[in-house]
């Protein structure tokens, strides 16, 4: 009886096997499963390429002519009046530049003009040793000193002062010789934005196309800094999380330290004019742009948030979410008294602001780069 048992209940396996369609190797491969995602991607790089990047470039270059007009005001007809215009000349170009750090790849890059415009730390010491050894700063001659005497934070310095008590720089307090130096500056910054706006929109290198052109046109003839349109699309992204890393990692991480007693203020970018939490939030209101696809305010248009939907809506939708988000957080950290960022990272209540947002940055990148990212690889080009 046991023997017959068994075979039995062998018998009942077979059957069952045989009604589930056999046991061969080949029936029980598991089918590939379709991951893939279609995207039509022309009219986002086109849109991306125009309506944010050179369009963002030229608003740097139009500030960039206003920031000269008003150093030349304030030498020549020195109130604090002008003075205040000047700051906030110096202000609204920061604007631009630092909502275009979430794309800083061509011409910024290439033609140097990265380190000529935003060097940082400012060498204060040999800024001392320009100011009382020379005369006549004209803006060829600065052109050939380092970048760390020229530049946004250099201006920035003779507009505001050192920045450690308060950010409010008397009339009186601005010597001829910072004068005549900070209207060179001006002039060379003018230069430098003009030169970085034409490569975008007439040529990258003074004799080629614009750089605007070899963007929006990947694989053309003669194109050789685009192959297609995953290159394009993957330096895009990439732009997004160096930025959303930078501000995180070291932005903010560097002079915030391990606690309060490791945080240094002399690494806190834009600590004269304590515009740092603006350039911060900018940074990330840049990332927005480019996901959304328009610059803040303008008509919605195809950004980065189109390809990401069309392979995921909800993931589309969260780091849209964690974007926002972030950029609560860093505005969040000067509290309900408005304390400057070099301040925050030595006050207790300001370190959990600041650990705050830093938290939500982390979350951000990590989105970007393992959730987004990848789906370059499941796009049906």
């Amino acid at each position: 009886m046991k023997q017959l048992k068994y075979s039995a209940i062998a018998i009942a396996l077979i059957s069952t096997l045989a009604a589930c369609g056999g046991s061969g190797s080949d029936d029980t491969t598991p089918t590939p499963v379709d991951d893939k995602f279609e995207f039509a991607a022309t009219e986002m790089i086109t849109n991306l390429t125009d309506d944010v990047i050179v369009s963002g470039y030229a608003s740097l270059a139009t500030k960039g002519e206003e920031m000269l007009l008003a150093t030349q005001t304030l030498v020549s007809n020195k109130t604090q009046a002008n003075l205040l215009a000047a700051q906030e000349a110096w202000k609204a170009a920061r604007l631009p530049w630092e909502q275009g750090e979430s794309h800083i790849f061509g011409p910024v890059d290439s033609l140097g003009i990265d380190p000529h415009l935003d060097s940082w730390p400012l060498n204060t010491t040999d800024l001392t040793t320009v100011l009382a050894s020379n005369a006549g700063f004209d803006a060829e001659t600065i052109k050939g000193w380092n970048d760390d005497v020229q530049g946004f934070h250099t201006m920035e310095y003779l507009l505001f002062g050192d920045g450690v008590a308060d950010n409010e720089k008397a009339i009186a307090e601005l010597t001829q010789a910072e004068s005549e130096y900070l209207m060179g500056l001006a002039e060379v910054f003018r230069d430098y934005t003009k030169t970085l706006d034409d490569a975008w929109q007439v040529s990258h290198d003074g004799s080629g196309k614009a750089y605007g052109e070899l963007v929006k046109t990947p694989g053309s003839e003669g194109n050789t800094f685009y192959s297609s349109q995953v290159g394009v699309i993957e330096e895009l992204i990439n732009g997004m999380i160096g930025i959303v890393d930078e501000v995180g990692n070291g932005k903010i991480a560097d002079p915030f330290g391990t606690s309060a007693a490791t945080a240094d203020t002399s690494k806190v970018e834009s600590q004269y004019s304590w515009n740092s939490l603006t350039d911060f939030s900018d940074n990330i209101i840049g990332v927005r742009n480019v996901y959304q696809g328009e610059l803040t305010g303008a008509a919605d248009k195809q950004g980065i948030i189109d390809f990401v939907k069309a392979a995921d809506e909800v993931l589309a939708l969260r780091v849209g979410s964690e974007i926002d988000d972030a950029i609560i957080k860093i505005k969040a950290i000067s509290g309900s008294n408005n304390m400057p960022f070099r301040q925050a990272i030595s006050d207790a209540e300001g370190r959990v602001r600041v650990q705050t947002a830093v938290d939500a940055l982390t979350k951000l990148q990590t989105s970007l780069e393992s959730d987004v990212l990848p789906l370059l690889s499941k796009w049906k080009v």
